[in-house]
């Protein structure tokens, strides 16, 4: 225990140490924010516009803030929770690089214990800067439309917990095969690029074909932002039927946004998302650990 804690104190300074890395880091959901409320806000409103003006409903601007900001919001936690542990999982990489690894290894620590030591401070430091990326959400909706409860802002943390717990485990593993600074490069622009359409932040999965919905189904992070989904718009809902909005309509716009998942036809229930999001950090950081103890024999 007291090796995993010298190699988690020692991998975090060195993370905040380095100012590029951080700030990198820290920067990225401020301009992820940025850029979603500049290019796909609007486009949210006029999807949430158009479906309750083509049942006849009257839409008051603070619930359409509301609607835009949710989904807003939940996409960008969905995307920094994966893509900034990649950014903070770099260390991982340029020890290798540096040689600070080999030197590791040869000090008297199990690989498990090396390994863990990068993960619980990867976990620690994607953590910091994905609950500051919570707080400026919360700020932005209070502005914009607020509809959340305690119960609400609560299970968002837990959200946001079980999705960067998946994002340090599933980088974890890939960073485990790359040895160059021009491989940690490739891997995070393919990352930033590609993973808010795999998992729906991009885009409602809703909108994709039926075979393209049917695969993403059977990804973990699409799961997490459904469930930041369904906790960032639930207030929103539930006002809806206050304001006596017909519960086809406000289901069908459940749909549309994702909070309702199927799988291969059949609705996926919350229950089911929070097993099929923690068991894949389960496999995920068990697959790392192992990884690192094969490793280990091998090179002994």
């Amino acid at each position: 225990m007291k090796q995993l804690s010298a190699l988690v104190k020692r991998n975090t300074k060195l993370y905040f140490r380095d100012k590029g890395m951080f700030f990198t880091s820290l920067i990225t959901p401020l301009i992820l924010l940025v850029l979603y409320g500049t290019f796909l806000g609007n486009i949210y409103e006029d999807t949430f516009r158009g479906a309750l003006q083509a049942a006849g409903a009257s839409v008051p601007d603070g619930l359409i803030g509301g609607c835009v900001g949710g989904e807003l919001a939940s996409s960008l936690l969905a995307v920094c929770c994966v893509t900034v542990a990649f950014c903070s999982n770099v260390l991982m990489v340029q020890d290798k690089v540096s040689g600070a690894r080999r030197d590791l290894t040869v000090a008297p620590v199990r690989r498990g214990t090396l390994a863990l030591g990068y993960y619980i401070a990867n976990l620690l430091s994607t953590l910091l800067v994905c609950y500051g990326a919570v707080a400026v959400c919360l700020l932005y909706l209070s502005r914009v439309g607020w509809y959340l409860t305690g119960t609400d802002v609560a299970l968002l943390l837990l959200d946001v917990l079980l999705l960067v717990l998946f994002g340090c485990a599933l980088s974890s593993v890939i960073h485990f095969f790359l040895s160059t600074q021009g491989q940690i490069s490739a891997v995070g622009t393919v990352v930033s690029a590609g993973y808010g359409f795999l998992c729906g932040a991009y885009m409602p999965i809703s909108q994709f074909s039926d075979g393209l919905q049917k695969a993403i189904s059977l990804l973990p992070g699409t799961y997490g932002t459904s469930l930041l989904r369904n906790h960032c718009l639930r207030g929103v809902f539930q006002e809806m039927g206050n304001q006596g909005f017909p519960a086809e309509i406000v289901e069908a716009i459940r749909d549309s946004v994702d909070c309702n998942l199927y799988f291969f036809g059949d609705k996926v229930e919350t229950g089911a998302m929070y097993l099929a999001l923690g068991g894949a950090v389960i496999l995920l950081v068990a697959l790392y650990v192992l990884l690192n103890l094969l490793r280990g024999r091998k090179e002994k």
